[in-house]
Formats: C-alpha cells, structure tokens, sequence
C-alpha cells in the first residue's frame, strides 16, 4: 500500500506531507473505531526473542525511531504502535522557536535521502514535558528518550543552563537523554563538540543527575563528520563523564558522490539516508573497536533494509534508529527488520 500512495505524497512538498500523514495517523490511533487494533494487527511486532536491555532500560525490540520525526512529543502512542522498540522525541528546546525559514526540507530521490534545515523547531520544553507527562500516565511501557539541544539565541558559552533546563523538565517523563551538539541546523552548534565545552555540559549534567534518587542515561549524538582524532576525544570524554552510550550518528554537511543535481544537492542543511549509512557505519565501528565495546552504540544513518540494520548491529550498535528509510520504505521496515533479526 505504502509503495502505491508514495508517489502521491513525493509530489507535495515534504514538511507538509509530514504534518499531514502524522496528524491523520494519530486521528485514525485516537478517534477511529478499533483504529489502535488496526494499526497493531497491520504493522506491530509481535515476536519473541527481540527483548533486549541497554543501559538498564528494557527494550522490546532494536528497532526505534530517530529524534527530528516527533519534534513536540505529539505522536508518540501511535508511532509505538507502528511497532517500534522506542521513541525519541525532539530536538526541544527551553523555549519555542520558529526553526529556519520554509522551504527547510528538500527530496534527493536519485539518491534515496533528505536534506533538512529545520533549525530545532518546537513548541519549547514545557509542551513536551506535559504531552509526555499524560503518555507515561496511559502508557509507561512505552520507552522514549529526550532529544535536548539549545535555543537558536543563547550564545555557546550559556549553552550549558539550556540543556539543564530541558534536563530538569523532562527528567521525571523520558527514559533516557540525548544531548544534541551535531545538528549543523543551528549556528555554532556543532562548536560544543569540541572536547572542552562537551565535557563542561555533560559533567554538568551527570552532576545533576547524581543528585535524584534515580538516574537516567545520558546519550550524546555525534556527526558522521568528525574526524578520528575527535572520536579519540569522544571515547575520552564518554569515560571521563561516565555517560551511557554514544548516538552515531546525525546528519552530514557531506555533499560527495551525489547522483542528485548540485542545485538540489547543494542546499544548505544535513543529509540523511542512504549517502550516510557508510560513514554511520565506519564511525560505529571506529568507536567500538576502538574503546574495546566499552559503552553502548545506537546506529542511525541509511538504514533502508533489514541488511542495512544488521551492518549497524554487526559494526558494534546495540540498538539502531530510522527515520529517512521510515520516509522511503514505509511503516513495514520496522517489521521487515525485526523479523530478519530473528531469523
């Protein structure tokens, strides 16, 4: 079915087809007559042996659902039942805001990818934590991590006190963080990932962390872009700070080996899909072999196959994560890969 409407949707623009799909999705989930049943029986994953617990929290399968799909925290219950293992929401930020000017999302279907400028759009932190607040309430078996970044406005040496305000917020309705310094959306943003000020908002975090009577894992998410010296300084850090796992990886400013025309290619923002999943790949494998497997990897980047979660997984992922192949292939991927997994 989905093969058969795709065509339909590529003719409109991308960030409108989103809205549109989610938003009749969650309709169908919450108001149609048996609508959960239906979307359970059609896509949800209901096979033994695909449990796994990572960094304390039981999953009931490997397969979730990258940040940037539910920014707000509004979709969550019917994008589970699609059949993914988790969800993570965002990015959020302390305070709403616009994102960057439209059109901020563009098609390479030559090349099986998206490019995204979205600039951290949302409705602000205490949006999510209330929307979230009433999901954990009807549905704490669902796992969800909290995408945190900073406001567009807050100059790099304050980064800090966004991210512990988003922290602060969200800490009693997520299951894990993930603290986003990768995103090449936001000026200067990608500056955090240099070893200092990394270590400066994670000790922080951990610091707070430490102070509650339980504790949440704190992930970072890393560009595919970074060089092997920085990922020598990555696995430090992670040590250092005593984080949970790594994220690997996020969008790439990499334009190389593009079948897209360059005025498309060319636009400013983070590629996705499939152009990514080798570098995504060879990062987890860098990180893994390299620290001796010494923290957990979530791999996100290109995965459009079953094969391709495997290579993740096979590389040193524990978990993995879609979003650009939920857009090409459709909601049965999860479903396709959890099967292969088994197998």
């Amino acid at each position: 079915m989905y093969r058969l409407i795709k065509p339909i949707f590529f003719k409109f623009d991308p960030e409108n087809v989103h809205y549109f799909v989610v938003k009749r999705l969650k309709w169908f989930n919450d108001n149609f007559p048996l609508g959960k049943t239906i979307i359970r029986s059609s896509f949800d994953v209901h096979i033994k042996g695909l449990e796994k617990e990572v960094f304390g929290i039981k999953f009931r399968n490997p397969v979730g659902l990258a940040a940037g799909f539910d920014k707000n925290g509004e979709y969550v219950e019917s994008l589970s039942n699609l059949g993914f293992g988790f969800v993570e929401v965002g990015t959020v930020t302390p305070m709403p805001q616009p994102g960057n000017d439209k059109p901020r999302m563009f098609r390479l279907p030559n090349d099986e990818a998206l490019i995204n400028r979205m600039g951290f759009n949302n409705k602000g932190v205490d949006v999510m934590a209330e929307r979230l607040r009433m999901l954990k309430d009807k549905h704490p078996e669902i796992v969800v991590g909290g995408n945190i970044g900073k406001n567009k406005a807050t100059p790099n040496e304050d980064a800090v006190s966004d991210y512990i305000k988003c922290f602060d917020r969200l800490f009693d309705v997520v299951d894990y963080f993930v603290v986003n310094v990768s995103s090449p959306n936001t000026p200067g943003l990608r500056e955090l990932q240099e070893k200092e000020p990394l270590k400066k908002i994670l000790n922080t975090l951990q610091q707070r962390n430490s102070k509650n009577d339980i504790s949440r894992p704190i992930l970072l998410k890393i560009a595919p872009d970074l060089t092997d010296a920085q990922l020598d300084d990555i696995i430090e850090i992670v040590a250092e700070t005593n984080i949970a796992g790594i994220i690997a990886t996020n969008t790439t400013i990499s334009r190389e080996n593009l079948a897209t025309e360059k005025t498309l290619a060319g636009e400013m923002g983070g590629l996705s899909g499939k152009p990514v999943k080798e570098r995504s790949t060879e990062v987890i494998k860098y990180l893994s072999e390299k620290s001796n497997k010494a923290f957990p990897i979530i791999g996100v980047g290109g995965i459009h196959s079953a094969e391709d979660a495997r290579e993740k997984l096979d590389a040193g992922a524990s978990l993995v994560q879609l979003y650009t192949g939920f857009i090409y292939e459709g909601p049965g991927l999860i479903k396709s890969i959890c099967k292969a997994l088994v197998k």
